[in-house]
């Protein structure tokens, strides 16, 4: 299972969400690049960024964002605003590992087939669910499909994964938000990617072991010091089956 750090970005500084209200961000007083790198150095091979600023239509990180892309010895994988070709092709020419759609996927599909079609294992979906909708525009709007409808329509195109964030999961109710998840699992062939279920390291051992989860983005967890990064990568490694010796 791969660990993805994440940085979330507004107004040129990281911050984080609670339950997707961009209106009540809290800010993290971190360097963006030198964090990014200090991920790298931990062992992490991803880093998830999301550009809150382009999410909400009002502004971008590109900047920091080239910058990171630049200096930093890992793979970006991008998030935040992507509802255009043109920007979608920009950002993967730019050099990010892959570029994370959500309004776009729910309103063109046939665009982002070609996309994928076009960047095969680079576009990832995302699957933002608000009191059982698929939520769009930045968590505001609920879309017209049921999760599990929305995941099938995209199982025959070249998806790197599907990320998928239950935004209304209680803060203390976790059995109920992994449940979410795994059901959404269980309905998609392409690998899902887990948002917001890491509180501590031990969250990441569950989820090891559920079936079709193949990643976990961690980002408030780290920030607080719940969770040590490089803990939870090891944590995250296969681990090695019993071979039987023959004399």
């Amino acid at each position: 299972m791969i660990v993805y750090p994440t940085i979330e970005l507004k107004d040129g500084k990281c911050v984080s969400l609670t339950r997707g209200r961009l209106e009540e961000p809290v800010i993290w007083h971190v360097d963006v690049v030198k964090t990014a790198k200090d991920f790298a150095a931990a062992g992490a091979s991803w880093l998830h960024i999301t550009d809150l600023d382009a999410v909400a239509g009002d502004g971008n990180n590109d900047t920091l964002i080239e910058e990171i892309i630049r200096t930093a010895p890992l793979s970006v994988q991008l998030g935040g605003g992507f509802r255009t070709r043109d920007r979608v092709e920009h950002w993967i020419e730019a050099g990010v590992g892959r570029v994370v759609i959500g309004t776009l996927a729910a309103l063109d599909h046939e665009l982002v087939m070609e996309l994928a079609q076009r960047y095969p294992d680079q576009i990832v979906l995302a699957v933002d669910i608000y009191q059982g909708q698929v939520m769009t525009d930045g968590w505001r709007n609920p879309g017209a499909w049921a999760p599990e409808d929305y995941v099938k329509a995209y199982d025959n195109v070249p998806l790197a994964g599907v990320i998928v964030t239950d935004i209304d999961a209680d803060i203390e109710d976790q059995d109920a938000q992994l449940g979410v998840i795994s059901n959404l699992a269980a309905h998609t062939r392409h690998p899902v990617i887990a948002r917001g279920t890491v509180r501590t390291a031990d969250d990441v051992s569950r989820l090891k072991y559920v079936a079709n989860i193949s990643g976990a983005i961690v980002g408030r967890a780290l920030f607080s010091k719940d969770v040590d990064l490089g803990e939870v990568l090891k944590l995250a490694q296969p681990e090695p089956e019993t071979v039987a010796s023959f004399l």
